[in-house]
This record gives C-alpha cells, sequence and structure tokens, in this order.
C-alpha cells in the first residue's frame, strides 16, 4: 500500500464568506427591497387622497351607510372581494382589528347582497360589510387592486391607504395613529 491510501480522506477547506460575498449579499437585498417598493408605490397610484370621497352604500342588511354618518372618529375603510384570495388571508386580521377600531368593509366585485351575505356567514365574518357589486365605490376611491385599506381620520381625511396584505399590528399601528 502506498502512503495516500492508509491517510484518512481529507475534506476540502471550508469556504469562507469574504468581503466581496457580503457586498453582493447586500447588494441583491437593497434590490429586492427597491423592486418592492417600487412595486408598492406602482399599486397606490390613482388611490384617493387628501379629504375621503363622501359616499353612500347599501350594506348587507339593507341598511343606507354614508361617510356623513361616520365622521368624528377614525375609520379603517377595507376593500375586498370574495374571489381574492389575499383578502381571505386578511380578513382575520380585519376582523380582529373591527374588535377595537370602527371598520367599515366594501365587498367590490362580489356579487349582491345575498351573494355577499351567503360569504360572509361561510367564513364566520362579522364586520360591517357594504355592498359594490358594479365596483363603482372602488373606482371612485381608485381601488385598482383588492385587498385595498384606507385609514381616514375624525375629519375625513386619508391618512394612509395600502395596497396588497397588511398584518393585524401594521393596521393597529396605522388606526392607533389616525387618531393622533
Amino acid at each position: 500500500m502506498d502512503e495516500r491510501s492508509r491517510q484518512p480522506p481529507t475534506q476540502k477547506p471550508a469556504v469562507k464568506a469574504g468581503p466581496r460575498t457580503y457586498r453582493r449579499w447586500v447588494v441583491n437585498l437593497a434590490v429586492i427591497a427597491m423592486l418592492f417598493f417600487a412595486l408598492r408605490e406602482c399599486n397606490r397610484q390613482n388611490l384617493a387622497s387628501g379629504t375621503a370621497p363622501p359616499f353612500e352604500a347599501r350594506s348587507i342588511d339593507g341598511r343606507s351607510v354614508s361617510l356623513e354618518q361616520l365622521r368624528g372618529e377614525p375609520l379603517l375603510l377595507h376593500f375586498w372581494a370574495s374571489w381574492c384570495g389575499v383578502c381571505s388571508a386578511m380578513a382575520g386580521n380585519i376582523e380582529a382589528v373591527a374588535r377595537d377600531y370602527r371598520v367599515l368593509t366594501v365587498a367590490s366585485q362580489s356579487g349582491e347582497a345575498q351573494e355577499v351575505q351567503a360569504y360572509v356567514s361561510e367564513h364566520g365574518l362579522s364586520f360591517p360589510v357594504l355592498v359594490d357589486a358594479d365596483g363603482r365605490l372602488a373606482r371612485r376611491y381608485g381601488v385598482h387592486a383588492f385587498p385595498t385599506t384606507f385609514l381616514i381620520d375624525k375629519k375625513a381625511v386619508i391618512r394612509y391607504a395600502e395596497v396588497g396584505f397588511t398584518t393585524e399590528i401594521g393596521l393597529r399601528i396605522r388606526a392607533y395613529l389616525s387618531r393622533h
């Protein structure tokens, strides 16, 4: 036997991450963050801002609801659709926030009141729901993607607008800040 066959196989030395590897990682992370924020801003284009557009709509139980009736206390106005998977995933967050803050949701392009009521019942939701079967109210607020959430202060001024999934804690922080 020769000398090499008697020695245990040697492992290759571990590759240490050098400054170039870290730099590349940081650059990649920065590019991903920039893309995320750029996409977020694109989704927020054309959303209503400033004074909230007035509205009057029917709730799933047939009551007439207007923005004017809701003045004096901050409002989380949440646009969603029954066919939207992200909206379904976010429903629990809206439900939790609705226990502590004034919340009004708008079921847009999700059918008439009976269909929306069936969806709400099937999913065990208790937050107030307006029916926007033709999407007219959503268009009035510039909503082109679901879910979209507005936080409106007590003077009916839009303080925050978000498109896409928002965590419960994110909603609570924005609701808290809109009170002050």
